[in-house]
This record gives structure tokens, C-alpha cells and sequence, in this order.
């Protein structure tokens, strides 16, 4: 055992851990959810990485040795390549506005740099303040790491979107032929194609990648050498060029210091717009996957359009039911995501020189990234690139429709189209039918005009329709 200090007083310490008192304190006092800071993905390796390239640039400005500098930096690489769960496991609920994550890098890396400096732990050459968070608050230190893992984990969700958007443009293709009957308000539409249905699918997820990258944007701008509250006090001359110009060089990517450091610290709106992007997504995802459960309902009392592949037996009790499980899993996503959407819209408020609500927010903005991007590909690989259109049910429900009334209100007139439509209804016929028997067209003209695929292409119905009213006037 070893004995640590602090301001409440002393504990013994398992010599074979490397953090210390400061986070035996917030383990113990923050034990309630289970999820650590070390399940956030990315998140510990983002303070390493901070901490390297702080301990780079004091040295560069003279402030601290060479050597102390050179075993932070190894001790942060290591932890950085291979964190271990057992070294960090403050739960994500803490108090204080993350310093006990703070502290909880500073005492490992301290512990583990007089390791390699002394061949022991403590901190007789490295301290986890003086050294290890030299020209540093948790105030600055919290929310630039939280800014370098939801880059990454934006980064992800972005390249599963591109993916995601590849299998409903193959669909989208495949459908192109497939007429069926477009449904608005629940009730019977124009004809449309299935291809068309899925291009606004497809378009809708392009338009989310474009979000993605205008926020991860807004993740390249860090409020380090902030310090406490904006002042910068505790930092020295030269620290904040050399801080940046090392970042760069750890992560490989151009972050840039915030315009207002004391914005960078006070407001969180940043994460609202985050936030909002993985909610729209999810949004859009639910919508597709809800679409999907709809049209594959059935197989013989519901629209029974498409058939997504069968992943699992649907029933303990019921014999052949499959059930549309992926699309179910996907809807369940947005629910939690719209959740967390709620927690981090409140948690963002803030007050005064501080949002100290940003472990939260960071288990909310993380957890929504990760949701969708494992979401996305299980998706597409188990349902979406198995779907099989319906072929004749979609013909058939197509040319059924009283909505292809429409065609005799836009060559004759409003009134014309009313009334035939309303005597197909109490014939239960179709338009085709009664506009044959009431003479208005003849059988040729009825199949060529009344085409339900025809009414899908603008090019084919303008180009049909003005040599139609031309015969007519």
C-alpha cells in the first residue's frame, strides 16, 4: 500500500494502482451508473493527447525540464494507445464539471512518468497539478477532450452514413420500374415508384452527412490555454502557440484555438446543434424504418408491398410469424437519441463563467453517435439490402386507386373526374373501367392513358398529355 495527500487528508492506496486519492474520492462518491470514462470511446485517449502536447509546449517555453516533459509524454502515449478501464473508472454522472476526470489523468500520468523517471510510483519527481496540469484547468481541459471525441466520433458517423446511403441507392435503382400506389394521410395517392420512394430516402441521409461535416466543423475550435474562467492566468508566454502547433502534431488534426475563450467556456450551444444533427438523423431513420414496417405488413392482411428478409422467428407462440426486427432495433435508436436530445438541451444551459454539466453531456452526444453508427450498417447489411418488392401486389394496388381519377381531371375538368370517381366507388370498379364504359375513352386510349407507371415520369405524362389536349380542343 502507499498513502496519498490531499486538502480533505490522506488515504492508502493499492500500490499497484496508478491513479490517486482525488480519484478513489470520486469513485467512491460517484458510484450510481456504471458507465465509466473509460466507455466513453475515445474520451481518455483525448486528454492524453492534451496533456502531451501541454508538457511539449512547457518545455518549449522553459518551464518544464526536459526530462519530466519526456516521461509525461511516454506515459501519455501509453495511455493514450491502450488505456486501462481499471485506471479510469470514475463514473460518467460526476460532480465538479469533470474534475475528477481531470485529476484522474493528471494522477496516472504522474504516477506512471516517476515510474519511468524513478522506477516507482508517487510523485517525489512528477506531481499530478504542478506538472502534469501545468498551464491547465479542468475548465479548459473537459471541453477541448470533449471536442476531440465527438470529432471522432462524428468522423465515424459520417463514413456510415456514405455506406448506409449506398444501399438505398441500390434500391433505389433496383425499384426504379416497380409502380405501387403513393399513400398520403393513410388513404390512396397517386401512383409512385418504389425506386422514387427510396430516393427521397436516399436524399434525405445525403443532406445528414452534409450536417455532419458542418458540425464536426465546429468540434475543430478549443478553448484551451483558458485556463479557470477565459484569463488564461497560469499560463506562460509562448504556451498557447506551441500548446496548438503540438496538438497538431499528436492528433494529426488542425485544431484551432476558440475566437472568445471565455464563450468557449461559458456556452455550450455547440452541442445543441450537435445534438440536433443526431436527432435529425434518427428522425429520418425512423421514419424509413417505421415506412419499412408498414409496407412489409402482413404478409396477407396488411400492404404486403415489400418482404425484408427474415433475420429470427417473430413468436414463441405463433408458427411462421416474422417479425420486422431490424427496423423495430432502429426505432428504438431514435427514441433514445430524441432522449438524450432532451438531457443535453438542458444540461447546455449552464451558468455564469461555467457549464458544469459536461459529463452529461458528453455521455449523451457520444452515446447518440455510437448508437447510430452501429445502427446504420446492422440496418442496411440485415434489411435493407435483402428487400424484395412486391411485383404484383404493387401493380395491382396501383391500378386500383380512384386517384388515377386525376388523370381525367387534368385533360377534361374537375367536375368530370369527381363524378367517375365517385361511381367506381359505389360500383367498386376501377377508373379504368367506368371511364371506358362512359365513353370518354376508348380501351387503347384508357390502358395508354390510365398507365399507372406512365403517371410516375414527368417527361412521359407531359409529353402524352399535351398531344391528348390537343385532340381535345
Amino acid at each position: 500500500m502507499r498513502i496519498e495527500h490531499d486538502a480533505l487528508g490522506e488515504r492508502q492506496l493499492d500500490e499497484a494502482v496508478y491513479y490517486g486519492i482525488q480519484t478513489q474520492r470520486a469513485k467512491e462518491n460517484f458510484d450510481i451508473s456504471g458507465k465509466t470514462i473509460s466507455d466513453i470511446k475515445g474520451f481518455i485517449r483525448s486528454i492524453a493527447q492534451i496533456k502531451k502536447a501541454a508538457a511539449i509546449a512547457n518545455c518549449k517555453v522553459g518551464v518544464l525540464s526536459e526530462q519530466i516533459s519526456d516521461a509525461i509524454c511516454q506515459a501519455a502515449d501509453e495511455v493514450a494507445a491502450n488505456p486501462d478501464p481499471a485506471a479510469f473508472a470514475i463514473d460518467i454522472y460526476q460532480g465538479g464539471g469533470g474534475t475528477s476526470a481531470n485529476m484522474n489523468l493528471n494522477e496516472v500520468l504522474a504516477n506512471r512518468a516517476n515510474e519511468i523517471l524513478t522506477g516507482s510510483k508517487g510523485y517525489d519527481r512528477v506531481h499530478p497539478n504542478t506538472h502534469v496540469n501545468m498551464g491547465q484547468s479542468t475548465n479548459d481541459v473537459i471541453p477541448a477532450a470533449m471536442k476531440i471525441t465527438v470529432y471522432q466520433s462524428l468522423t465515424l458517423l459520417e463514413q456510415r452514413l456514405i455506406q448506409f446511403i449506398g444501399s438505398l441507392e441500390k434500391k433505389e435503382h433496383e425499384f426504379e420500374q416497380v409502380v405501387k400506389l403513393g399513400r398520403t394521410c393513410f388513404q390512396d395517392a397517386l401512383p409512385v415508384t418504389l425506386g422514387q420512394q427510396f430516393s427521397g430516402y436516399r436524399s434525405a441521409f445525403e443532406r445528414m452527412v452534409v450536417d455532419v461535416r458542418e458540425v464536426r466543423e465546429s468540434c475543430l475550435e478549443l478553448p484551451l490555454s483558458a485556463t479557470a474562467i477565459g484569463t488564461e492566468f497560469g499560463t506562460f508566454d509562448g504556451y498557447k502557440d506551441h500548446l496548438f502547433q503540438s496538438l497538431q502534431q499528436v492528433t494529426h488534426i488542425d485544431f484551432e484555438v476558440e475566437p472568445n475563450l471565455f464563450d468557449g467556456l461559458q456556452n455550450a450551444d455547440v452541442w445543441i446543434k450537435v445534438s440536433a444533427v443526431t436527432k435529425a438523423i434518427a428522425l429520418n431513420l425512423n421514419k424509413l424504418a417505421a415506412d419499412l414496417r408498414l409496407m412489409s405488413s402482413g404478409p396477407r392482411a396488411g400492404l404486403g408491398e415489400i418482404s425484408l428478409p427474415a433475420v429470427q422467428p417473430g413468436s414463441s407462440i405463433m408458427p411462421g410469424k416474422v417479425n420486422p426486427v431490424m427496423p423495430e432495433m432502429a426505432m428504438q435508436v431514435y427514441f433514445r437519441v430524441l432522449g438524450n436530445d432532451v438531457a443535453v438541451t438542458r444540461a447546455c444551459e449552464g451558468e455564469l463563467d461555467l457549464n458544469v454539466w459536461e459529463s452529461l453531456i458528453l455521455n449523451c452526444v457520444t452515446e447518440s453517435c455510437d448508437l447510430l453508427s452501429g445502427c446504420l450498417p446492422l440496418l442496411a447489411a440485415k434489411c435493407i439490402d435483402g428487400i424484395q418488392a412486391n411485383h404484383s401486389k404493387c401493380q395491382a394496388d396501383a391500378e386500383q386507386s380512384l386517384a388515377l381519377s386525376t388523370v381525367i381531371a387534368t385533360l377534361f375538368d374537375y367536375q368530370t373526374a369527381s363524378r367517375l370517381a365517385k361511381k367506381a366507388e359505389l360500383e367498386n370498379k376501377t377508373i379504368k373501367q367506368v371511364v371506358i364504359e362512359s365513353g370518354i375513352m376508348s380501351v387503347e386510349e384508357a390502358e395508354r392513358y390510365l398507365d399507372p407507371l406512365m403517371m410516375t415520369s414527368p417527361d412521359k405524362f407531359n409529353a402524352l398529355f399535351a398531344t391528348k389536349r390537343e385532340i381535345c380542343a
